[in-house]
C-alpha cells in the first residue's frame, strides 16, 4: 500500500496523484542501452528508477504530499490551507512533450520542488481545486 493511502486521516480522500513523465524513463533507458557497456549506464538507469519507483507526490483533501525513499523515507507534506503559491516550470522541450517541474510554496515551510511530472498544468489545478474545496468547509 502507498505512503499517502497509509497516511490518510478521517474523511480525507486522495484528490490526484502525479506521475514522472516519460521522458524520465527514456533517459534511464538510454543511459542503460548507451552505457550500459560501462558500469556506469547500470548504475545510473538503476538510481534512477529506484527514485521512480519509490517517489510518491500527490494532492489530498486536505494536503499536499511528497514522500521520497525506500528503506528510508522523506517526507514534505504541506496543508492545503498553508499553501500560498504553486509555479509551474517549463521549457520549450516541457510544453512540447507535456511534462515540468511544479514549486510548491507554503507558510513557515521550505518550498517543495517536485521532479519532472507528466501533466504539471493539471496537477497544480487539481491542488487549486482542492484548496478551494478546504476553504468552503
Amino acid at each position: 500500500m502507498s505512503y499517502i493511502k497509509e497516511s490518510l486521516g478521517d474523511g480525507e480522500t486522495i484528490i490526484a496523484e502525479a506521475h514522472f513523465a516519460w521522458t524520465y524513463s527514456a533517459l534511464a533507458w538510454a543511459a542503460l542501452i548507451f552505457l550500459g557497456i560501462f558500469l556506469i549506464g547500470i548504475v545510473i538507469f538503476i538510481s534512477m528508477m529506484v527514485k521512480k519507483w519509490t517517489t510518491e507526490i500527490g494532492v489530498t483533501s486536505h494536503r499536499f504530499v511528497e514522500k521520497k525513499g525506500l528503506i528510508s523515507i522523506r517526507t514534505n507534506e504541506i496543508a492545503l490551507p498553508n499553501i500560498e503559491g504553486v509555479k509551474v516550470n517549463q521549457g520549450v522541450m516541457g510544453r512540447i512533450f507535456g511534462y515540468g517541474t511544479v514549486r510548491i510554496e507554503g507558510t513557515g515551510v521550505d518550498a517543495v520542488t517536485t521532479p519532472n511530472l507528466a501533466d504539471p498544468v493539471g496537477f497544480v489545478r487539481a491542488i487549486q481545486t482542492a484548496k478551494e474545496h478546504a476553504a468552503r468547509y
